[in-house]
């Protein structure tokens, strides 16, 4: 626990699932293209994961950068380790290692 609530949810929403995404939207229905590009990466890898949608919880939107220190979203969170926005992650898959982090950590996906 700390002494921020908000941090303390958002570490809760990290730790209880292993591939969390901080994104405008949801997975069916991501609400800005630099979302819905994270999410087209991961659905095609088949991983299952969490998407929270920040338009709907001011505090977490305004929170997940602070606790992060990164200050755009979406935000990637692999087993508790923060990846990075959209760029990052859509290097990360274009290059091969973003399946090499999801082999590492032992995340199960659907190769190309």
């Amino acid at each position: 626990m700390s002494d921020n609530p908000v941090f303390d949810r958002i570490k809760s929403e990290i730790d209880s699932t292993d591939v969390v995404l901080f994104m405008k939207g949801n997975p069916m229905f991501p609400q800005c293209g630099f979302s819905a590009a994270v999410v087209g990466a991961l659905s095609t890898m088949q991983v299952k994961f969490k998407g929270i949608d920040v338009l709907q919880d001011m505090e977490i939107r305004e929170g997940i950068k602070a606790y992060s220190n990164w200050p755009t979203i979406p935000q990637l969170y692999v087993k508790g380790e923060f990846i990075g926005g959209c760029d990052i992650v859509k290097e990360m898959y274009q290059t091969g290692e973003l399946q090499k982090l999801f082999d590492d950590k032992g995340i199960a996906y659907q190769a190309a």
